[in-house]
């Protein structure tokens, strides 16, 4: 088990899924179609392993087609001049029906004429997790066996991605594995943490599994993975603590499964909002946070990554070295997407205690705020604000400094220097914007001032 401070331990979870409506999973009709859905399995007693694969396609995107028998590939309306897309989820506590898994088909189907598999292993992930981390293998044998006949009607190796949830993260680097890391591509949305994260690479994602690993990372304290797994690895708001999602187990189970599910739905928003999520290359979430990691430079070369399909995420597989972790901020609410902008306030002297500046933009519908803190004896404080107006539609900032008064000791009433900011990726030349005059900030004072950024 993953040892965090939040403590959201796998029979809670059970227990709270108890409360929530299981979804049935039969085979009904769409306009004159036998539709396959996902099956249901008992929780109580557990099940035998039952793995099924259901095809989707753009000309039915609603409607599963169930493919049966060792033949049943030919006849089924799957197309082996498309790229295919393999979805594989993880574990199920009650045995339902992934609640995420139409919303995920449709937007793949909404921007690409692709395949999609649905891969439904309910039977065999419900009831303990243990017991669903111990059919990993048999899953992704499975799975394996089932590509190689999509390979034998002469599908290619490097068009198929894997896009695996949480456990399902680890079932698709296995079957990666089995192929030898010849499968175009791995997309691992929070790879489950709990048996995993000190396991050997042979037995979880890492990016030897396909010729291009990745993975979303947003429940690193619980049930995500911590460490990196992949080509790219992208940490959301530090890989934990999403925003929106309680922090009180009072709230049920939405605080147990909210930042776990988060990946899920920030990939689901990427492929269908135009705005992009886009991440910064950096060596922790800390550095990030305070401004050291502004460009792309290295290794994209100025085109950061952003989450979503290849075609839409300026990622070249060539140029990547083994591991990359990325960082980025988001928003609360879909589509999540935020402009990230570095921040800077520079004083005319150095003082001997340290400074904090609290800082706000103002847009004609939103409010973003962060705090600067410059070290003492230091000229410089940076730190990144996350937004969701452009910098240059952002019509006023607010600076206000923040002294600490002790009752031993009291701050100086005000300070002086100069505010600058700048959109990220800074790099091709691009500068920071500073407000033409010198600020004098006083204590617990707030200062508005206009923002007139240009656009780029």
């Amino acid at each position: 088990m993953v040892e965090d401070r939040k403590r959201k331990p796998l029979f809670v979870l059970a227990g709270i899924l108890l409360l929530s409506s299981a979804q049935a999973g039969n085979i009904h009709r769409t306009s004159g179609h036998r539709c396959a859905d996902f099956q249901t399995a008992n929780f109580l007693h557990g099940s035998k392993l039952n793995v099924r694969f259901l095809l989707f396609t753009s000309s039915s995107p609603s409607c599963g087609e169930l493919i049966l028998a060792d033949d049943g590939i030919k006849k089924s309306s799957f197309n082996s001049s498309l790229e295919t897309k393999i979805i594989i989820h993880g574990f199920r506590a009650l045995g339902t029906k992934p609640s995420w898994i139409e919303g995920l088909v449709h937007a793949i189907l909404h921007i690409s004429q692709v395949n999609v598999i649905a891969v439904d292993w309910v039977h065999g992930s419900t009831g303990a997790y243990n017991s669903a981390v111990e059919n990993v293998t048999q899953v992704a044998l499975f799975i394996t066996s089932f590509i190689s006949k999509l390979l034998a009607l002469g599908v290619s190796a490097s068009s198929i991605h894997i896009i695996g949830v949480s456990l399902g993260a680890h079932v698709g680097g296995l079957v990666g594995h089995f192929h030898d890391g010849q499968l175009g591509r791995i997309t691992g949305l929070d790879p489950a943490g709990p048996k995993y994260t000190r396991a050997s690479p042979e037995e979880r994602l890492d990016p030897g599994d396909a010729l291009f690993v990745e993975a979303i990372h947003t429940d690193a304290d619980n049930f995500g993975i911590r460490i990196p797994v992949g080509h790219i690895d992208y940490y959301v708001n530090g890989g934990k603590d999403q925003p929106g999602c309680p922090r009180f187990i009072s709230a049920g189970y939405k605080y147990l499964i909210c930042d776990h599910m988060r990946a899920v739905h920030l990939y689901v928003s990427a492929l269908k909002h135009s705005c992009p999520i886009v991440a910064f290359p950096c060596t922790s979430h800390q550095d990030f946070l305070n401004g050291r990691c502004v460009d792309c430079g290295d290794p994209f070369l100025f085109s950061c990554p952003r989450i979503g399909l290849l075609e839409q995420a300026f990622v070249n597989k060539r140029r990547l070295p083994m591991e990359v972790n990325a960082y980025l901020m988001t928003s609360s609410s879909v589509p999540f997407c935020v402009h990230h902008s570095l921040i800077e306030f520079r004083l005319q002297k150095k003082r001997n205690v340290i400074t904090s500046i609290e800082i706000t933009f103002f847009s004609n519908s939103t409010k973003d705020t962060t705090k600067i803190t410059i070290p003492k004896h230091e000229e410089v404080g940076r730190r990144l604000l996350a937004h969701r107006a452009p910098l240059c539609q952002t019509n006023s900032v607010t600076l206000k400094y923040l002294p600490k008064n002790r009752f031993w000791r009291k701050d100086e009433s005000d300070i002086v220097g100069k505010f600058c900011s700048a959109p990220l990726p800074l790099g091709n030349n691009r500068t920071m914007f500073c407000l033409p005059r010198i600020l004098t900030l006083y204590g617990n004072t707030e200062l508005s001032l206009q923002l007139s950024a240009p656009c780029t």
